[in-house]
């Protein structure tokens, strides 16, 4: 439920926040933390879904299931990169 909360709060703190990006990278830092937010929201949801639906269902509870892991994975990949973002612009082609 806490983690829930963060996730919900730290997007609130990322749409709240009108001053503009100065450059891309930062648009994109931006854009890779918004996306790690939604993603682990999503993560949450599904998790709370799978304690909460009977088991006689079960076709929607692997759905779901289905669902959690690819929210899980795509929230690693949002923060595996960006660090790489960081590291891609200090040393160019």
């Amino acid at each position: 439920m806490a983690s829930c909360v963060a996730a919900i709060s730290g997007i609130v703190l990322l749409k709240t926040d009108k001053s503009p990006a100065k450059n891309d990278i930062e648009a994109a830092d931006q854009m890779l933390m918004l996306m790690s937010f939604t993603y682990w929201l999503v993560y949450c949801v599904a998790f709370a879904l799978q304690k909460a639906i009977s088991p006689a269902w079960e076709p929607v509870i692997l759905s779901i299931k289905l669902t959690g892991v690819i929210a899980y994975l795509l929230t690693a990949s949002c923060i595996l990169s960006l660090p790489l973002n960081r590291v891609s612009v200090r040393q160019p082609e």
